[in-house]
């Protein structure tokens, strides 16, 4: 009864569950990969006679291994097709179509932006300098004196709404202003100009202080101007900066910003050309106009239109792209480590400049370009003036201006990457002050020495003055696009091959010291010569002497410079074949060694896989109690 029990329980029980358990076995115990022809894993059928309902008897010392990583790994990407292949990814022209639905919109975003920013700029120096009782010696002061804190106010309340805002509604909280701003100015605060300036305290201010104070007091005189001025600087630095960059860099990915960001800064370019002949276009509408009409106001008003209206596109296409093509919960998460950037103070990044004359090279690049710019562009705005004293005549140049830079930087940067690559840093980093150093001369001269040349000039229709404003434009128009192309990758690649602390540190002085001395030194030293000699006119030799004496130390901060630059570039160049040449090295160790240890893994599974099957094929014992042990 006892005995029966047991058989009984055993031919209910462990024999079809000693199956299972010996088919999970040759399952797990057997881990051949599938071949490269084949998309699946190799399946095991098990011998017929296992399938029956009969005991099986274990080898008790065998071990039982994991899968080998290798093996697991080719039968996953077997089983699974990659991310990037194409029956999970479709393409078009070659780029995924998700990267297509992120990278266009972003592209349109960014040329109407720009395409905003070229006629708000050429707009915002047209109102301030052509301004009655106004003149282009209102733009050093207006940039040090309204420009600057507003920025830096604009920025704390920024912050302050970060806070407290999503992302999105960030966005629209920040650019919906500028566009209310730029229509409601075309439309209601310029036509109402002459009452809401206050023209007669400004002319009691000048006759009590003295013509030497034009500039300050203009910027009371034409505060609505002076309000345009600095939110077209404003459009430049938060929408383009903070809100499109920001958005960039938010949505894309690593690899799509390194084959797509250079596409955008050539696409600017292309914009500010179009936008250029659309400045030059509304421009000449008072040609078509009649007497008493005002041509400069209807040619505001259809240009402030248009700032509006691709406002209004750029926030649609972002509302687009959230609403529609970005899936916040898809988007790939990256934690990126904040850089260890210390926060210098003024005297520690002093002390930072003046320890390292690699670092103060570096420095007097960068403060003298900020400089030298400066001094020609706002010396040359006043001749422009005094050749084009209509607004619209102004406009119409500024249009061509801004169509000249755009096609010449558009050149110039694809040229850049050759210059760097057949002649060098020193030669690339020359360029630009070499440029600047010729045009500068030739202005200055002209300005200076241009009566001489009258009747020369006569012959072939031109004044001393108007070749002064062509010149001047070349040098702005060469010099920027130089800057663009061939200057700012010069000056970030001389950071390269300092030490690591070094190169935080110097990076952070120049941050803190030299651009901002950069940007304003030039304004601060114009608004010197204004308040000293009473006029722009009056200081125009010195500020020329000023300019020859700074673009020559720039010429030499670069030779030394690349005195140091090159043989540490070389140095890094011949550690990154090194570190290359080693990596290559260890991976093949790597790849040999690990290929002998599964070679010999797989070969120790085969074989005791081998033993495991040979010995369940065995013949059962006909002991019913020597079984019963076996199957427990």
């Amino acid at each position: 009864m006892e005995s029966g029990l047991v058989a009984s329980h055993r031919l209910r029980l462990p024999l079809p569950s000693a199956a299972a358990r010996h088919h999970h076995l040759l399952r797990h115990r057997v881990p051949i990969a599938a071949p490269a022809s084949t998309a699946a894993p190799l399946r095991l059928s098990l011998p017929r006679h296992l399938s029956r309902p009969t005991p099986l008897r274990l080898p008790a010392a065998l071990p039982l291994r994991p899968y080998l990583p290798p093996l697991r790994a080719s039968a996953a990407a077997a089983a699974d097709p990659a991310p990037g292949d194409d029956a999970s990814s479709p393409k078009f022209l070659g780029i995924e179509t998700k990267t297509l639905k992120k990278i266009v919109p972003l592209g349109l975003m960014f040329f109407c932006i720009l395409f905003n920013y070229t006629i708000l700029r050429d707009t915002k120096d047209v109102l301030v300098v052509t301004a009655k009782g106004s003149s282009a010696e209102i733009i050093p002061f207006l940039k040090t004196w309204v420009n600057l804190p507003m920025a830096v106010g604009f920025m704390l309340l920024y912050t302050k709404l970060a806070d407290v805002l999503s992302k999105e509604a960030l966005f629209y909280a920040v650019i919906f202003p500028f566009i209310a701003f730029f229509g409601a100015f075309a439309y209601v605060l310029y036509p109402m100009r002459d009452a809401i300036h206050p023209t007669a305290l400004a002319d009691r201010l000048l006759a009590s202080l003295g013509p030497s104070f034009l500039g300050p007091v203009a910027i009371l005189r034409v505060w609505s101007f002076c309000l345009f001025y600095v939110m077209a600087e404003l459009w430049g630095s938060v929408v383009i900066s903070v809100l499109f960059w920001g958005f960039a860099n938010q949505i894309t990915t690593v690899e799509e910003a390194k084959e797509f960001y250079p596409l955008f800064g050539l696409g600017a370019n292309v914009a500010l050309i179009f936008s250029g002949r659309t400045v030059k276009y509304f421009s000449n509408m008072r040609k078509n106009l009649g007497p008493g009409v005002d041509g400069w106001a209807i040619s505001l008003k259809a240009m402030m239109s248009i700032v509006v209206i691709l406002g209004l596109v750029i926030t649609g296409i972002y509302w687009g792209v959230n609403k529609f093509i970005i899936d916040t919960s898809s988007m790939p998460v990256v934690e990126r480590k904040k850089k260890d950037k210390p926060k210098l103070s003024m005297g520690e990044s002093l002390k930072v400049l003046l320890s390292s004359r690699y670092v103060r090279d570096l420095a007097t690049l960068v403060v003298a370009y900020g400089i030298s710019i400066n001094l020609v562009e706002v010396t040359w705005k006043s001749k422009l003036k005094a050749q084009f004293p209509s607004p619209n005549e102004y406009s119409s140049f500024m249009g061509d201006f801004s169509t000249a830079t755009g096609i010449a930087t558009f050149t110039m940067m694809l040229l850049g990457r050759v210059i760097l690559r057949k002649f060098g840093w020193g030669v690339a980093a020359t360029i630009t002050p070499a440029v600047l150093l010729l045009t500068g001369v030739g202005f200055f001269s002209l300005i200076l020495f241009g009566e001489p040349l009258t009747p020369l000039m006569t012959k072939f229709g031109m004044t001393p003055l108007l070749a002064a404003v062509y010149v001047g434009a070349m040098q702005n128009i060469f010099s920027k696009s130089a800057k663009y192309s061939l200057f700012d990758p010069c000056k970030e690649m001389a950071y390269i091959p300092l030490d690591e602390d070094m190169k935080v540190k110097g990076k952070a002085a120049i941050d803190v010291v030299c651009n901002p001395l950069g940007k304003s030194g030039g304004a601060l030293i114009q608004q010197f010569m204004i308040l000293s000699f009473g006029s722009l006119a009056n200081s125009t030799p010195y500020l020329g002497g000023i300019l020859l004496v700074i673009v020559l130390a720039w010429l030499g901060a670069v030779r030394s410079l690349d005195s140091q630059f090159s043989p540490l570039a070389k140095q890094e160049l011949e550690r990154e074949k090194m570190l290359k040449a080693k990596a290559v090295e260890t991976t093949a160790q790597v790849v040999a060694t690990g290929n002998g240890s599964i070679q010999e893994s797989l070969a120790s599974e085969t074989s005791a896989n081998g033993l495991a099957i040979k010995q369940s094929q065995e013949p059962e014992s006909s002991t019913p109690e020597k079984s019963g042990q076996q199957s427990l």
